[in-house]
């Protein structure tokens, strides 16, 4: 593994990106011959998510302080959680319930802490993206497009929202990070856990298309939901896919903090 490591952080930013490049595309493949029940990386995803807030959870414990720590992005976060878990708990109820109460409970203590305790360390006058400019295009977008279900209409709008809001929640950290030029550690590894959980639950669509999913097609045709929700998907991974990049350059040199350019990730 140290020799692969070494290798990967001698080369060039272009073989390094067709490198990362291929082992996406890897993945993939291995999720489509290894994976079966593709809900698993829903689960997968989820679980990731949890452990990149838990890993949040641990910095403020042990450091006592929230500095690099968007309050913007926790309490759209727990927004979206909150009101995934309601309607998965009405419309569904099944492990994604449990998965996503875990990381309502993460997230809520995540915010407490930095309204709280430890309110004094927020850098405030770095989190400037407010969360209403982010919420509402997207409230606006579910009462448009969401899913043609059996529920009544307000449980269908609240499920879109929650998958539209979801995919642009993390805007308001990156913007922090940029503006504020460097990215502490934990913060960075939370981060790009969120990249990772979004490119394993994209990956479920693509594999769903690549199969030929004839219901899924078909849906595609009737209803502009199953596109939402895949472009959704798209667009979070996408967000993230520069912050991710700039991750792995930046650990090249094994320093425990990330630079940011000021142009460019948002």
């Amino acid at each position: 593994m140290l020799t692969v490591i070494r290798w990967f952080k001698a080369r060039s930013d272009r073989e390094r990106s067709a490198v990362l490049g291929a082992s996406a595309l890897m993945a993939l493949v291995l999720f489509y011959f290894i994976i079966e029940d593709h809900d698993t990386l829903f689960v997968m995803s989820e679980i990731i998510h949890f452990v990149g807030i838990a890993v949040l959870s641990y910095k403020l414990l042990k450091q006592r302080n929230s500095a690099g720590l968007s309050l913007g992005s926790q309490e759209l976060t727990l927004v979206f959680l909150a009101m995934r878990m309601f309607c998965s708990f009405v419309m569904e109820y099944d492990v994604h319930t449990l998965l996503d109460l875990l990381s309502l409970g993460a997230t809520g203590a995540v915010v407490y802490g930095m309204r709280g305790p430890l309110r004094a360390t927020y850098q405030k006058e770095f989190d400037t993206m407010h969360t209403l400019i982010v919420m509402a295009p997207c409230l606006l977008l579910a009462v448009f497009i969401h899913p043609s279900t059996r529920h009544n209409f307000v449980l269908r709008v609240l499920w879109a929202f929650c998958v539209y809001l979801e995919a642009v929640s993390v805007l308001p950290q990156l913007r922090m990070m940029q503006k504020s030029g460097h990215v502490e550690k934990f913060t960075a590894h939370y981060v790009f856990a969120l990249g990772l959980s979004r490119f394993v639950a994209a990956s479920h669509w693509i594999l769903q298309l690549l199969e030929g999913n004839s219901n899924l097609y078909l849906r595609t045709l009737t209803t502009p939901w199953p596109a939402m929700v895949l472009i959704s998907e798209i667009v979070q991974t996408g967000i993230l896919a520069d912050f991710c990049w700039i991750y792995v350059k930046s650990y090249r040199s094994g320093s425990g903090s990330i630079v940011l350019p000021s142009v460019g990730i948002v």
